[in-house]
């Protein structure tokens, strides 16, 4: 009875230890990317599906937050692929027009995105972004490994009228080191 006892006891924990594992590296992940540094990577394309005359999506790469991709509404995507695989530990995004309170509201604000990271083996990612309708940078943390390709979709705007068009001044990515 007694070996009976250990051995449900064993094939408890080996069937726990097989079905955490997955949880597990998670964790040991996501601790690793708080406790290490981050390095910026930069894409070796940046497309969008639209933007407008004079403000092309290689301005979200450009490091100077008065140039923005103009995208002419909800809809609108940019595509960031990168030159080699890497985990991707946070996104930083910044809104609008420019970091200037002044000239923040120039134009149309993102509110929502949709953020889709590709890993190396076709892994596709999803997450949903609230942006604050505030000027300057947004950090998201992501934690996702061999990203190859990030895909910002704009989903809900603010600000856009005859005239304007939504702003995206910076996506800035980052890897572990």
């Amino acid at each position: 009875m007694r070996l009976l006892v250990i051995l449900a006891v064993v094939a408890a924990l080996c069937a726990a230890g097989f079905l955490l594992l997955p949880a597990g590296r998670a964790l040991i992940g996501d601790t690793r990317d708080k406790l290490g540094g981050a390095a910026a990577v930069t894409p070796t394309l940046v497309t969008a599906s639209a933007e407008v005359p004079s403000h092309p999506a290689t301005d979200t790469t450009d490091g100077l937050s008065n140039h923005y991709w103009g995208a002419p509404g909800a809809g609108a995507s940019v595509t960031f692929t990168f030159g080699e695989p890497f985990r991707l530990v946070d996104v930083i995004v910044t809104n609008g027009a420019s970091t200037s309170p002044q000239q923040y509201a120039r134009e149309a604000r993102a509110l929502r995105m949709d953020l889709e990271m590709t890993s190396a083996d076709g892994t596709v990612h999803h997450e949903a972004l609230s942006l604050s309708d505030k000027p300057g940078p947004q950090t998201v943390p992501t934690g996702v490994d061999d990203v190859v390709a990030v895909r910002l979709v704009l989903r809900s705007v603010t600000g856009l009228a005859p005239g304007r068009h939504v702003a995206v001044a910076e996506v800035e990515f980052f890897r572990r080191t």
